[in-house]
């Protein structure tokens, strides 16, 4: 569903601290924008920021990055930040697409991708966020051993990267059809997660280590 335009969201980000609104000009120097050397995990496409908020509370000794296009969501994700007072957390808007402009070499230990668009056209299909076209760009700045989490409720898409991952040299570490039913732990559920649980549906999840 298209967002409808809300002008005052830029302005209330650009309010907050944790706001990134120039990406660019921090890349090789992520680490100074935290003020420490804890690791830097990369959420791509983090909506309202739920999973963002759970990951940094029960992780602090972690530094996150929440990446996503568009205001309109990005400042939602912000409130639920600032309403629990976290200081790990950088909020950043860009289209994925550049991703490579923003990070150097080694700069992050861990990406989540979490139901992505599916793009299901197959003339679309270098566009889904797990496509080897961009497994290539994160792999110029990740770690080597770093993994890569993705889930999704779309099965054709979940087939898909399962080759997309292996073709481009990442070790499956981890993969189920039926997360909830596989026994893996820790799982932070994502506002998507809820609802299709709700709805009956099966979430699959796989987690994958660059070699």
């Amino acid at each position: 569903m298209r967002l409808r335009k809300k002008w005052w969201a830029r302005p209330e980000l650009e309010e907050c601290p944790l706001f990134i609104s120039e990406p660019r000009e921090y890349k090789g120097k992520w680490a100074e924008k935290f003020n420490n050397d804890n690791e830097i995990f990369l959420e791509l496409g983090c909506g309202r920021g739920e999973f963002l908020a759970q990951n940094a509370t029960l992780n602090p000794q972690k530094n996150y990055i929440a990446i996503d296009l568009k205001d309109e969501v990005l400042v939602f994700a912000k409130r639920k930040v600032i309403e629990k007072e976290l200081t790990n957390v950088r909020i950043v808007p860009l289209q994925i697409a550049f991703i490579n402009e923003v990070f150097d070499k080694n700069e992050i230990s861990r990406i989540y991708i979490n139901f992505c668009n599916p793009w299901p056209k197959e003339r679309h299909n270098k566009r889904r966020l797990t496509h080897k076209k961009f497994l290539e760009k994160y792999k110029e700045f990740i770690k080597p051993g770093s993994e890569i989490w993705f889930k999704t409720d779309n099965k054709e898409l979940f087939e898909a990267s399962i080759d997309y991952f292996k073709e481009s040299g990442f070790e499956l570490l981890f993969t189920t059809f039926d997360l909830h039913n596989s026994g893996f732990q820790p799982n932070v559920v994502t506002e998507y997660e809820s609802k299709f649980m709700g709805l009956g549906m099966k979430i699959m999840f796989l987690k994958a280590k660059l070699k």
